[in-house]
């Protein structure tokens, strides 16, 4: 039976019964006549040559409602970027490579710093929103899409659905966020289950009713990597360059839209991809430094809307979240146990102890530098500064396209 039940502020849109993909799909194909859709694809070269990046090739070969898309590749040498462009050959669209690498873009990235404009460090933040940006160069597409690639279980609903909210005028929304299901003989997405959801509750339950937490409370998985919106949101909206990227990108859409402009949809009955190792012991790598930054994501961004943060309350917060954390874990069993999938939860435990040092850690790191690292500044802001920006990247990007 579907779920069709409204939790929190944010509309959600559930699956419910066979989906009639190619209605779905003559419905976008119209839509995308008024606003044309360019897909992002954030990548590692490893990606391409992955057995995900396949099935999403032959998947995209068939899409006819895509404008344009755009692979923005980092950690990729001049051999592997020739490679990739062969890789990425069999599209039929109008398919263009941002080569992050490459002497070209990295002569952009030292105007950006000469002129103040910090576009942080190599990473999937820095490699979408230079993206962003050469859609908005071009002013080709009105609705940007964006999704991983390393995405196992790709298919063409997960697109399909993933635009649909934005593309149709009819509905109104402006930011599309992408939620799943993760589950195979197991529960996955440690992160976002013993993390991220008893942190926002335990903040909820030390705060009170707080609108940016009930906002954050509303997503089903705020991790999720996949999202379409409005290229204006993409000129508007600032980004960190770390692990903290998918919710200071919530963040930035809650301080720039309206919280009825946003929504979110369920994309994928199952959704599987590489999974990161735990790294208890070093916070400088794996998913422990994933959650330090989304801890600091959060207290940085609820310190501007007014939150008052102290040392008695961060020691408050870390008990708070343990137990959370652990009552939390408990119903992810009984789950489980119901549904005859293995649970351990001897390893729960470990990442929910691991967890509360990260929250700790981020705490000390947070009162150090309440600033942090500076985000990515918006795309506004660099074509103040730098009017012929986009000039520059639109030639950037043609030249390492066609040499």
């Amino acid at each position: 039976m579907g779920d069709f039940y409204q939790t929190g502020v944010v509309a959600t849109f559930h699956r419910l019964g066979k989906i009639d993909m190619q209605k779905l799909e003559a419905q976008l194909w119209r839509y995308s006549r008024i606003r044309p859709i360019a897909l992002v694809l954030p990548a590692l070269y490893t990606d391409l040559e992955g057995k995900a990046m396949k099935t999403i090739l032959n998947v995209l070969k068939e899409v006819k409602y895509l404008n344009q898309i755009i692979v923005t590749l980092g950690r990729t040498d001049e051999d592997q970027f020739k490679m990739a462009k062969e890789i990425l050959s069999i599209l039929p669209q109008d398919v263009k490579i941002i080569w992050n690498d490459g002497p070209n873009i990295k002569r952009l990235f030292e105007l950006l710093k000469e002129n103040d404009l910090n576009p942080g460090k190599d990473g999937k933040g820095r490699s979408a929103w230079m993206a962003y940006g050469y859609v908005l160069a071009e002013e080709r597409s009105h609705v940007i899409a964006l999704h991983d690639c390393d995405i196992l279980t790709y298919d063409k609903q997960l697109l399909a659905r993933l635009c649909y909210p934005i593309v149709n005028l009819n509905l109104n929304y402006e930011f599309c966020k992408g939620f799943y299901c993760r589950v195979t003989d197991r529960m996955h997405g440690r992160v976002n289950r013993l993390l991220v959801t008893p942190l926002i509750r335990a903040m909820k339950g030390l705060l009170g009713s707080h609108p940016m937490i009930s906002y954050f409370d509303s997503f089903r998985y705020p991790l999720a990597g996949e999202f379409a919106m409005l290229t204006d949101m993409a000129r508007m909206n600032r980004i960190p360059g770390d692990w903290g990227l998918e919710i200071g990108v919530l963040a930035e859409v809650y301080r720039n839209s309206s919280i009825k402009r946003i929504c979110q949809v369920d994309i994928s009955d199952n959704y599987e991809h590489k999974h990161q190792p735990l790294s208890a012991d070093d916070p400088s790598t794996g998913l422990m430094k994933m959650a330090i930054d989304i801890a600091k994501t959060f207290f940085r961004n609820l310190a501007t809307e007014g939150v008052v943060f102290s040392d008695s309350f961060f020691n408050s917060l870390r008990v708070t979240f343990l137990r959370t954390a652990q009552d939390t874990m408990k119903r992810y069993h009984d789950d489980a146990m119901i549904n005859g999938l293995y649970f351990d939860r001897h390893a729960e435990e470990v990442a929910i102890g691991a967890f509360a040092r990260a929250i700790t850690i981020a705490g000390e790191q947070f009162a150090d530098d309440p600033l942090g690292a500076p985000l990515i500044p918006n795309w506004s802001r660099v074509t103040s500064a730098i009017p012929d920006f986009f000039d520059r990247l639109i030639q950037a990007v043609n030249e390492d396209n066609q040499g």
